[in-house]
């Protein structure tokens, strides 16, 4: 078992930007060095580590292209040679690709199902024994209100998002027995540097089927993940926690 008066370790997946970054920033404010994950934006990766750094964290940044099922392998590998642990896992690394059917290319297709769910399957798969080995082991899979509803125009967005739900439920009675914890978050319409291209008009039906009326902040959603994997919600495993301010109601 890891030494307990060492910082523990977080790998977020996606924290060059947005939530990501977020998600990065709030669990190094809770104490966690953190392993950055991105695919291609590295100044945003570097940026988000020295906001890490600045809570007073340790941190590093890889980069691995999701779609490849060994990415997961690579990014707890560089957990384990930087920290010698691994305690907390946010698959939150996701991409969009929306179109209708009749317009969706085998690529929009494939590409996102295998970042937003094959992703998650690839990095939880990698980092199973390590979480085993920590005394607060947890996984938080980020989701979407989207893969719970579904949408026009996101078919594929949203069964990746709803596998991934599926799969939070499947990992936390698997990994149960190693007594780690398997949770998810379903957002909103969050402001982020991809809903912020969206049409105005769409923007501001989103706002407007919002119980809460306003969009969500990524802080809204680190604030939930940086509970889960902390020792408060121990007893927590297999739930889905809608962050959207009453929208899937």
């Amino acid at each position: 078992m890891s030494a307990p008066d060492r910082r523990p370790v977080a790998l977020v997946t996606g924290a060059s930007r947005g939530i990501g970054r977020a998600i990065a920033r709030e669990v190094a404010r809770a104490g966690f060095d953190v392993v950055i994950g991105y695919h291609e934006d590295h100044e945003g990766a570097e940026a988000t580590a020295a906001e890490v750094v600045g809570f007073g964290g340790s941190a590093v940044s890889v980069g691995a292209d999701l779609r490849d099922l060994a990415a997961g392998e690579r990014y707890v590998q560089a957990a384990l040679d930087r920290f010698g642990r691994l305690d907390a896992l946010v698959n939150n690394a996701g991409i969009a690709r929306d179109r209708r059917v009749r317009r969706m290319t085998d690529a929009d297709w494939t590409d996102v199902l295998a970042v937003d769910l094959g992703g998650a399957f690839s990095c939880s798969r990698a980092a199973v024994t390590a979480l085993a080995e920590s005394p607060t082991g947890a996984i938080v899979n980020v989701s979407s209100i989207v893969g719970m509803n579904g949408n026009v125009g996101q078919a594929n967005y949203a069964a990746a998002k709803g596998g991934l739900l599926s799969l939070t439920r499947s990992l936390a009675r698997e990994f149960a027995p190693d007594d780690i914890t398997v949770n998810a978050v379903a957002p909103g319409f969050v402001l982020t540097d991809m809903t912020l291209t969206l049409p105005a008009e769409i923007i501001e039906a989103n706002i407007a089927a919002t119980p809460l009326a306003r969009p969500g902040e990524p802080e809204d959603i680190a604030s939930v993940v940086t509970w889960l994997v902390s020792p408060a919600a121990r007893f927590v495993t297999g739930a889905v926690i809608p962050v959207d301010g009453g929208l899937s109601l």
